[in-house]
């Protein structure tokens, strides 16, 4: 804004506090340094009023520079906003660390909060805020544009994982193969990928000082979350965007890490052990994970037969460790299924599971 605009201009822009008008009005006359410097501790009571997510309501402040609603991961959103207009971050670095010591925890609790992120991430890439669309028209940085596609991109990767982490369980049921055999010197390069890869990121932990059961931790949480609440994200975005169903957003509870005697702050028997309830999150996950033990003592048993009477052929140990590999990523979910309580995974979820298990083996053996 430039020359002299009006009050009830300045109303409209800035909302209605006098204090923020007035200094509003200094700036864009030109005549801020002329005027005296107004102790800040004066003004808290009207910085509080001005933070006040009331206070943006019907203004040009709160649809163009305040906080932005309306999105499950307003956050992210309000940060793209503020990058595609211009402005540049700035690292602020307190001592002690702020934001630290509140999570969710327990499974239903991390696995709901990584649905809501990815539902509000995914809503943002197919939006008009997208980063992308950002990048073309106005001036977010292709850098910036791609650090918010890493991030914004989770639930699009959830149903290319889960066709891969089906295909394996596909071909033992069917006695197929999508992988070289051990003696074909194809065998070489899928085998490298998959040490090069593992190893690879293994080395990056190392280097930040963490061990080795911190990254198979986080790995194996990574493909949980995208077989489990990313990919419930996407089909909830894909339902929305269709008109037949609207996103909801979900409470979870979030608790300190310690309590202030020095003890633990919940009252978890055991803090390491993955808790369950009947949600429908846990469904994908247990499927997949009943699905290649069926698949594994299926084609064992195959190749048990199949040794006895000569007969060769079928998948080989590519596919073998495809399930396994699936299996161990999976083992809190295969502990949750003969274990009791709320570190077992409710006889809901089971049934559920159990039918769709059967339902894909019917399938790929009625031939």
């Amino acid at each position: 804004m430039k020359g002299s605009p009006s009050y009830k201009e300045l109303q409209a822009k800035f909302g209605s506090s006098k204090e923020l008008i007035e200094s509003s009005r200094n700036i864009i006359s030109g005549d801020l340094l002329a005027r005296p410097t107004v102790d800040l501790s004066s003004r808290v009571e009207m910085a509080k009023q001005v933070g006040d997510c009331n206070y943006e309501a019907g203004t040009c402040w709160g649809q163009e520079i305040g906080w932005v609603y309306g999105s499950m991961t307003e956050d992210i959103l309000t940060g793209l906003r503020i990058h595609a207009a211009g402005w540049e971050s700035a690292l602020l670095d307190t001592e002690p660390p702020a934001f630290l010591g509140c999570a969710p925890t327990g499974g239903p609790a991390s696995l709901t909060q990584f649905k809501r992120w990815a539902t509000g991430l995914l809503e943002i890439l197919i939006s008009q805020n997208s980063p992308i669309l950002g990048t073309i028209f106005r001036r977010l940085q292709l850098r910036q544009c791609l650090a918010y596609l890493i991030v914004e991109a989770w639930p699009v990767r959830a149903p290319f994982e889960l066709c891969y982490a089906l295909l394996g369980p596909f071909c033992l049921l069917t006695n197929q193969s999508f992988l070289p055999t051990a003696s074909d010197e194809g065998f070489r390069i899928p085998a490298a990928l998959f040490l090069t890869y593992h190893i690879y990121h293994l080395m990056e932990y190392k280097e930040c000082g963490l061990s080795v059961r911190a990254w198979w931790n986080n790995h194996r949480m990574q493909r949980i979350t995208s077989a489990s609440a990313w990919l419930l994200a996407f089909l909830t975005v894909i339902l929305k965007t269709l008109g037949l169903s609207e996103t909801v957003f979900e409470v979870t509870r979030k608790e300190s890490s310690t309590s202030s005697d020095g003890g633990a702050g919940t009252d978890e028997a055991d803090p390491g052990l993955f808790t369950f309830d009947s949600a429908p999150v846990f469904i994908p996950v247990t499927v997949l994970s009943m699905l290649n033990i069926v698949a594994l003592a299926v084609a064992a048993w195959r190749a048990v037969v199949g040794a006895a009477a000569g007969v060769h052929g079928g998948p080989g140990i590519g596919e073998f460790v495809c399930c396994g590999w699936i299996v161990l990523c999976f083992w809190p979910f295969v502990r949750g299924l003969v274990s009791r309580g709320k570190y077992g995974i409710p006889w809901s979820v089971r049934v559920k599971a159990g039918l769709i298990v059967a339902a894909f083996v019917h399938i790929c053996t009625r031939n």
